[in-house]
């Protein structure tokens, strides 16, 4: 193990919050440490006491997954639209794995055309493309695109239902399952508020582009002759909204599931089973608020950072260069100054030939005071190195050798 001691600089993060109140969305609360309810590595974590008359709550970070406030997070409840958020993750999974485009076209059913509540009034035999499903989903919640893409993924919305408890087992989610894509009332249909943060980071972190639709306040579809605004009013309220999913039936009351960004600090707030839409709203606006002014998310290695050169086996006379795969980042307290250190381990035994992009070993990231893990990447290679052939061998002693000898 080979340790690079001043690779990344000191991170000092400043912002004092000692004062035992938040100034958040015009209110002030008091802050008090709730170790039982976050599910974090910060070592000092503030939690907000203001009471919320929503039933469940949770605020993550996605980069790191960290939890920094919770209450009923794991109770089973009504989703409502906020289903959709699995939905989307799949259809995002086929258009970047490249088994759908946004150019393809979606054709309306006649069990797509039935669905009630949230619409476009999509017509039997009425085809869209991709792109304005998107759109459709996304901003107005439409149940009619919702049931057409399922149908034409799945090849039937049993398949795609059945493609959603297949993805909710994958990622671990213990307290959802899925009867259906739009997330209408409907017996054993039900998620949890933290099953739906974790969809939401999954789908934020790996699939960004779905942003582009969740993030749109009014746009239209059919040439321009159906308009659509967003069902998530704090896209257009609130500073840093990129989405992500409302949901309202009359039994799951309001659910909503919002993404935020300023700067590089990204936050996940979810709430379940509010009274109204506005206090859903104000509920979520208050978890943001807290986040983002106790918390900031620093990235501390970046994706394709240079390592160093180093030398492999079988190979004469070229170095390996290496570079860092993906990005690290480090969720702390504004109070909280920071200090990295790395640790870099390379695979046994490298040996050519290694082509550009294979992994050759891994970078961990440590704060220093505490000895606890940040983060890690798989280190790969940046250059192709080929095994040498016997002529290379043969010129490589002969200069290395014979030369040397005769000059000497």
């Amino acid at each position: 193990m080979k340790r690079i001691s001043k690779m990344i600089a000191i991170i000092t993060i400043i912002t004092c919050i000692n004062a035992k109140y938040i100034y958040a969305n015009g209110y002030l609360y008091k802050v008090k440490d709730n170790k039982e309810n976050v599910e974090s590595s910060i070592s000092t974590v503030a939690t907000p006491t203001f009471e919320f008359e929503s039933y469940a709550q949770i605020l993550m970070e996605p980069t790191t997954g960290e939890i920094l406030y919770a209450n009923n997070e794991n109770e089973k409840m009504l989703p409502a639209s906020v289903t959709k958020t699995m939905t989307l993750l799949i259809i995002m999974e086929q258009i970047d794995s490249g088994l759908l485009s946004y150019e393809d076209k979606v054709t309306c059913s006649k069990n797509a055309s039935q669905m009630g509540g949230s619409q476009i009034y999509f017509k039997e035999g009425e085809q869209i493309t991709v792109d304005e499903a998107l759109k459709s989903i996304c901003v107005v919640s439409a149940n009619d695109v919702t049931v057409a893409m399922a149908e034409l993924i799945g090849g039937s919305e049993e398949n795609f239902v059945a493609m959603m408890n297949e993805k909710a087992n994958e990622l671990g989610l213990e307290n959802s399952h899925f009867m259906n894509p739009h997330g209408i009332d409907e017996e054993g249909h039900y998620m949890s508020a933290k099953d739906i943060a974790i969809i939401a980071r999954e789908l934020i972190t790996k699939h960004p582009n779905i942003l582009k639709y969740t993030s749109i306040w009014m746009d239209s579809i059919r040439n321009g002759e159906f308009g659509l605004t967003n069902t998530n009013k704090l896209i257009r309220f609130y500073d840093g909204a990129t989405g992500l999913k409302t949901g309202y039936t009359s039994n799951a009351q309001y659910n909503l599931v919002a993404t935020a960004t300023r700067g590089e600090s990204t936050f996940i707030a979810v709430v379940m089973k509010a009274p109204s839409s506005n206090i859903r709203n104000e509920e979520v606006k208050n978890l943001l608020d807290y986040a983002f002014s106790t918390y900031e998310t620093k990235k501390i290695c970046s994706s394709n950072t240079i390592l160093e050169e180093i030398k492999i086996n079988k190979n004469i006379k070229d170095k390996l260069q290496t570079r860092i795969k993906n990005d690290i980042y480090k969720l702390s307290n504004r109070s909280q100054k920071v200090e990295t250190e790395e640790s870099i381990t390379y695979l046994d035994n490298l040996q050519a030939t290694i082509n550009n992009g294979d992994i050759v070993g891994k970078i961990e990231v440590y704060d220093k005071n505490t000895n606890e893990k940040i983060g890690e990447s798989d280190i790969i290679a940046n250059n192709c190195v080929t095994k040498s052939t016997l002529t290379e061998y043969m010129e490589y002693i002969f200069k290395t050798f014979i030369l040397k000898e005769q000059k000497s």
